[in-house]
């Protein structure tokens, strides 16, 4: 007992101290120092918000320190949002920080690009006043573009489209809306897509040179049949198709929108000049629109980053010239279920870095399979034409073409003056015919497992360098009919493989 008197006031004062909640600070007096002097937001457009962004608030000093104010120069009216020690505002005082610590502060930003004059929107975080004064800049660039999406109706209800499936499948309905008429997409300002934009039967949109689409989150653009679909790019003012998200850690982030997708029946679709980017699948395609013609012409166009597949072609018909695909978590280029494919002078590549990838960067077959009454069904449909000529089949795998035979069904094909990558170490392959790579029914002046020598794969940067094996190795008649490159350089003198000339890369 005459201990616990003792120790009884030592108990009470470390309770009383431990509970206190503030603690003894002095002014900032102007002696903080910032994470950046400059925060910019990078590109938002009218009326979508940002992403939010940091700044970091140091107390160098040895002394518990307390900002008497932290406030916005344009106050209330700012487009600016901060959070401060997880309290939003945009007028804070007396603002903690201890010794030798530190305080992040948040910032977003929603503007309307019609409420400004100027589209470089500017304001300034401001920390205490007078000659105490400390300031961080913020920077923004508004953009302002044409906004597609699906209406409510009285009861808020989203206007939906229908996706019409065979057997006993009930018909899905998906977020979306029809285009009226024939429709032009200009380069007077970006469009930003919600939900699925589509091109009802006989109309067909057309997207200009120097137009930039933007889709948002589930959202894509559909064909039904009947329907055309015509991106006329050009050399230098190309189309650019990619998701709504435009700050520089968007920008090469996979499967951020759906995908292009031309169904059965649509036709007559062409694609020059474009760039595709970051969708769950680039372009599928399920028409046979005409029974010779091509269903979709893509010439001189890029697609990088997605998801799943760059083209998935589905007993479809293709010709692609000065092609290039890299990047996706599946095939590069997918050419199932049979159909007629026509590739020359095109580099599809695949160094996916985001999982591990099973599929090749080139998939070609002649069938589909379903379950019926729990069993495993296979049908075959005829692959009339899988001809690839100058083409790169290229990327980060040992085996990057697959050809996928079921008897039942034509299964042709054609590669001639190919530089291909199919490293079979362990003879996984050998004694099926279609890796016959001696026999020159199905195979001409094909290289096997040398280097492209590409300049930064990784980053989508698919030019041939100075040490490629495919240099002025392509096929001079095929060059001789597709005589400029994806950059518009001449190749009729010596063709390199691949949709490049080769440069010289620099050290």
């Amino acid at each position: 007992m005459k201990n616990y008197w003792l120790i009884a006031p030592i108990i009470m004062l470390l309770i009383f101290a431990s509970c206190r909640d503030d603690f003894e600070t002095v002014p900032s007096f102007g002696e903080l120092s910032f994470s950046k002097d400059t925060v910019y937001l990078d590109t938002v457009f009218t009326n979508i918000g940002s992403s939010t962004y940091n700044l970091k608030v140091y107390n160098n000093s040895s002394r518990d320190i307390h900002i008497p104010n932290i406030t916005l120069e344009r106050g209330s009216n700012s487009d600016y949002r901060l959070n401060v020690d997880g309290i939003p505002g945009k007028f804070f005082q007396n603002v903690e920080i201890l010794a030798k610590d530190s305080m992040y502060i948040f910032i977003e930003t929603t503007i309307d690009a019609d409420a400004i004059s100027n589209p470089l929107y500017t304001d300034r975080i401001l920390f205490d006043t007078g000659i105490n004064e400390q300031d961080v800049d913020l920077v923004t660039l508004v953009q302002d573009a044409h906004f597609l999406y699906p209406s409510k109706d009285s009861e808020g209800v989203i206007e939906t489209i229908t996706l019409g499936l065979n057997g006993d499948v009930e018909p899905v309905e998906i977020q979306g809306f029809f285009l009226e008429d024939d429709t032009t997409f200009t380069d007077e300002k970006p469009y930003v897509i919600y939900g699925y934009c589509a091109i009802p039967a006989d109309k067909t949109l057309t997207i200009e040179a120097g137009a930039k689409v933007h889709f948002h989150d589930n959202s894509g653009l559909i064909a039904y049949k009947d329907a055309t679909l015509k991106i006329e790019g050009a050399l230098n003012n190309t189309v650019q198709i990619e998701g709504d998200r435009l700050e520089p850690g968007f920008s090469e982030v996979p499967g951020q929108w759906g995908a292009i997708w031309l169904r059965a029946g649509s036709k007559n679709h062409s694609i020059n000049y474009a760039t595709i980017k970051n969708a769950s699948v680039g372009i599928i395609i399920d028409s046979l629109g005409h029974p010779t013609e091509p269903t979709l012409t893509i010439k001189n166009t890029e697609l990088y980053n997605h998801a799943n597949y760059g083209i998935l072609g589905r007993e479809t018909n293709i010709l692609g010239e000065n092609l290039v695909i890299n990047n996706a978590g599946f095939s590069a280029l997918a050419c199932t279920i049979g159909g007629t494919y026509n590739f020359s002078h095109s580099t599809f590549a695949n160094y996916w870095s985001n999982s591990l990838r099973q599929f090749p960067t080139v998939l070609v077959n002649n069938f589909f399979t379903y379950i019926e009454n729990n069993t495993e069904i296979i049908e075959t449909r005829d692959l009339k034409a899988a001809n690839f000529t100058n083409c790169i089949i290229y990327g980060s795998n040992n085996i990057e073409l697959i050809l996928d035979n079921v008897d039942g069904s034509l299964f042709n094909y054609n590669f001639k003056n190919n530089l291909i990558k199919f490293d079979d170490y362990n003879d996984s392959f050998a004694g099926i015919p279609e890796y016959d790579f001696e026999d020159t029914t199905h195979y001409q002046n094909n290289l096997f497992n040398l280097d492209p020598f590409f300049k930064a794969p990784y980053e989508n940067d698919l030019i041939i360098g100075q040490e490629s094996a495919g240099i002025d190795m392509a096929d001079q008649n095929t060059a001789n009919q597709i005589p400029l490159d994806l950059l518009g350089i001449d190749r009729t003198v010596t063709p390199d493989i691949g949709a490049y000339q080769h440069i010289i890369f620099e050290d």
